[in-house]
């Protein structure tokens, strides 16, 4: 009896001890799971991107499907004007911004104190001449009203254009960014009221004509065709839009690595297309033959 007491008591404790065993098991085959599942996620990668109008979220979502397929999230951050998206990328609340051509980065740089840099280009967009009142330049009379971007770069270039049509001379010696102060002769007594950018589509109603941002142009849908004066500076390299990063992360191999797939999946066929299938060209890509991140 004694020995079948015994026998029991270690049949007993071999049970226990192996019920123990397969319960740690268990715990540890969900910790490494677990463990696993941390890694997978440690692996995906987040970039927010600023962007101004939705426009850009048509033309960046191509890149953001592609890339989404190397464990990168692009991440889309909209901003409603063209000030804070390059002080949100100096101040690290986003990782990068594609919403702005060269010379605005430039003065905007210069002017904030802002280290940031061009490290892909993107395309050139026209500055076009608006009107819901009239059909032609033509038309254009001494008192009418002619809206123009108050920001010096775009205000500069709105100017050319107008200049282009035939309305007013500048100086010569003007520069690349002429002012109002530039204009030597108004070949017709307009008034020109200069404006913030994003707020010249809706005051189309309030003036004769408007000079409108490519992409504030296409976000109030006016097209191409509509414009009764087109912008014929496309081949200014000034002019090329741009994706922007801070020079500081230019020094981490691994962020330098990261953007390169960024600047790759915008520069693609796939994002040709959305160019000229959904906006009919209106976006025209340049610069995509310069690699900007080579010796970084």
């Amino acid at each position: 009896m004694k020995n079948k007491k015994i026998t029991s008591l270690i049949l007993i404790i071999a049970t226990l001890a192996f019920l123990l065993t397969a319960c740690g098991g268990k715990s540890a085959a969900k910790q490494e799971v677990k463990a696993d599942s941390t890694d997978t996620k440690a692996e995906e990668v987040t970039v927010k991107l600023g962007l101004v109008g939705a426009i850009y979220e048509d033309l960046w979502t191509p890149a953001q499907e592609e890339l989404k397929k190397e464990g990168i999230n692009l991440e889309f951050v909209q901003f409603s004007d063209y000030v804070t998206p390059n002080n949100a990328l100096n101040n690290k609340e986003i990782d990068l911004n594609a919403f702005q051509h060269q010379i605005f980065l430039a003065d905007d740089a210069k002017s904030n104190g802002y280290d940031i840099t061009n490290i892909g280009n993107t395309f050139i967009i026209p500055l076009n001449l608006y009107s819901e009142s009239i059909s032609s330049v033509d038309k254009i009379k001494d008192g009418d009203t002619i809206a123009i971007p108050d920001d010096v770069t775009n205000g500069g270039r709105a100017l050319k254009v107008l200049e282009a049509a035939g309305l007013i001379t500048l100086d010569a010696k003007a520069g690349f960014n002429p002012t109002l102060d530039d204009i030597t002769k108004y070949n017709v007594k307009i008034k020109i009221e200069e404006l913030k950018a994003n707020t010249i589509p809706s005051a189309l109603q309030d003036v004769t004509a408007a000079v409108v941002n490519g992409n504030y142009a296409l976000d109030f849908g006016l097209k191409t065709e509509d414009a009764i004066y087109k912008d014929t500076v496309l081949d200014q390299k000034e002019y090329w839009c741009l994706i922007a990063a801070r020079n500081e992360d230019l020094n981490d191999p691994e962020k330098v690595e990261l953007y390169k797939k960024v600047v790759k999946a915008f520069q693609t066929e796939a994002t040709e297309k959305v160019f000229n299938d959904t906006y009919g060209g209106y976006f025209i890509k340049v610069g995509w033959d310069e690699d900007l991140l080579a010796n970084k």
